[in-house]
């Protein structure tokens, strides 16, 4: 008995076209295989910026889509970069149009946090994403610094210890 792709919402804290994030995002994807369908959301240079005085017949439409995207998705896999010791504005900004509702609410959601160094920033998303009630696991939750070397020029993870820990991350998240 096969059951159903788990559709897989990826949402990328780097803007760059090329970014290692996004060639994480793409090798998770390819580990995962059948076993999910992903959709990489890239809206996040068009959401306004987080405003507390908007209520929610003015909330902006791409942020009603965001949100619609979130809720629709079975889980939610953020990767991002470390910008300055701390998560990229872009990413925060997204997630604090989050913090009044309650869909990241129980989301079963995989955390990585890929960049030079990256221990600053994935503290703060582990902080942020517990605050808006997100259900991960140790697992599901993965720091890895010195991004660039793990992966060759095309972008494909080339560090067999990542490789390993990028199953076990597939893995974690389909069992959440």
């Amino acid at each position: 008995m096969s059951f159903p792709p788990k559709k897989i919402l990826a949402i990328c804290g780097s803007t760059r076209q090329v970014s290692a994030n996004l060639q994480i995002i793409k090798a998770l994807e390819a580990l995962a295989g059948k076993a999910w369908e992903l959709t990489l959301y890239t809206g996040l240079t068009e959401l306004p910026y987080f405003n507390q005085d908007v209520r929610d017949e003015q909330t902006p439409q791409a942020v009603k889509d965001f949100r619609k995207a979130i809720d629709s998705a079975d889980a939610v896999l953020i990767c991002t970069p470390e910008y300055v010791f701390s998560l990229p504005g872009i990413l925060k900004n997204a997630l604090e149009w989050m913090v009044s509702t309650t869909v990241f609410s129980d989301k079963p959601t995989a955390l990585i946090t890929a960049s030079s160094s990256g221990e600053k920033a994935h503290e703060s998303l582990l902080l942020v994403m517990k605050t808006l009630g997100v259900k991960t696991s140790d697992d599901a939750c993965l720091w890895i610094p010195g991004v660039k070397s793990k992966l060759d020029a095309e972008g494909r993870v080339t560090d067999e210890a990542l490789t390993t820990r990028l199953k076990s991350l597939v893995a974690a998240l389909n069992q959440l």
